[in-house]
């Protein structure tokens, strides 16, 4: 196992074309499931290739246990990959394909047996170790093949999209086997995806990218209460934060919110760092299920009306139009399943202690700790 320094590394694939990844400083810890989140196109799969040895790069250093590695081809940075293609031997058994990188390296018979023998109990595989895997499902194709990614105690496990094949009940399952392993061997580990739900549910860390660039990186629960700028809020959370202008009000430790035409009080900490800033226009972020959904009364008027109910069995999501704005909507999950329909008029509320505040010219958030 080893610490895994990327050390301002940048990444262009063809002269003139823009950076694929750009000046990436990162560390993942020993014995860490660092996951590298983003959207297609954001440099995560440039940065594990690179990590690999399967490109090079255009600046900076890798570095394994403080070692730098940018110039090691990939048979010898001690590395394993799990991909989403299961990547088995068909005509070999289950106990086969695990053994497989062991034979190839060397290994005496009796290692070799050890160790597969210990992998194929940790995986509860023993009992079908003599099975071919053509005919295995997806799931336990894959168990497999992190099987032959362990087996051999690699310094690093580099998994590239691994559950993207798999159907909703089979990646839950293998989430949790995956973690377990991880964990059990205490293997550094680098996962690459796309699904915040996947890398919310195995990371220690998460790692988010846009354009090549590191947004934040942060345990999975630090990216929900404090993202650090106004994209890792939108693409933490589902459904997605609701966002809309506010602005600093004319009465001292107040907020206006013309969305909902209504001003805010905030904390007495929150209106000396708004004070400090001297900063007037604002995006507030309000989670989904932060959002306060009222029923109409005598002292709560009508604010907005629900579009759309979508139920989802222990929770609803409502689409809400704000009254008055045509076209401005934001969206509530409540406690399921409720008792509003389409149609109905309701009273919307914003708790102050629940608002996200970002510079509107920045997009940073103005509260995260420096």
């Amino acid at each position: 196992m080893a610490t895994v320094e990327f050390q301002s590394v940048s990444k262009r694939y063809q002269p003139g074309t823009p950076m694929a990844v750009i000046d990436l400083n990162l560390v993942c810890q020993e014995g860490e499931m660092l996951a590298l989140l983003g959207p297609s196109g954001c440099g995560k799969s440039s940065t594990l290739k690179m990590a690999a040895g399967l490109e090079e790069l255009t600046e900076g250093e890798i570095l394994f246990g403080g070692v730098p590695v940018s110039r090691l081809p990939a048979g010898q940075r001690n590395i394993a990959m799990v991909f989403e293609d299961y990547c088995l031997y068909p005509n070999l058994t289950i106990a086969e394909n695990i053994d497989f990188p062991l034979s190839v390296r060397g290994y005496s018979k009796a290692v070799r047996k050890e160790r597969v023998d210990e992998v194929l109990a940790m995986l509860g595989l023993t009992d079908m170790a003599d099975r071919k895997v053509h005919d295995l499902s997806g799931g336990a194709q894959q168990r497999i093949a992190i099987g032959r990614a362990v087996v051999r105690d690699p310094a690093l496990i580099l998994f590239d999209e691994p559950l993207s094949h798999l159907d909703g009940e089979q990646k839950i399952h293998l989430r949790a086997e995956i973690s377990r392993l991880q964990k059990s061997r205490g293997v550094t580990s680098i996962l690459v995806t796309h699904d915040q739900t996947e890398a919310t549910a195995m990371a220690d860390r998460i790692a988010i990218m846009r354009g090549g660039v590191l947004q934040q990186v942060a345990p999975p629960s630090r990216l929900y209460e404090r993202p650090a700028n106004i994209f890792v809020a939108n693409f933490i959370g589902e459904p997605p934060m609701n966002l809309f202008p506010a602005s600093v009000s004319a009465v001292v430790g107040h907020i206006d919110v013309p969305i909902l035409a209504a001003t805010i009080a905030v904390g007495d900490e929150r209106r000396r760092m708004l004070e400090a800033r001297q900063t007037r226009d604002l995006v507030v972020g309000l989670r989904p299920e932060h959002l306060i959904v009222e029923t109409v009364s005598a002292d709560r008027s009508v604010n907005a009306i629900i579009r759309y109910r979508e139920p989802r069995g222990d929770a609803d999501s409502l689409v809400l139009e704000i009254l008055n704005r045509s076209g401005d909507t934001l969206v509530a999950e409540l406690p399921g399943p409720t008792l509003f329909r389409a149609g109905d008029g309701v009273h919307l509320r914003i708790p102050a202690e629940r608002m996200h505040l970002f510079d509107a010219d920045t997009e940073f958030n103005l509260e995260l700790d420096k």
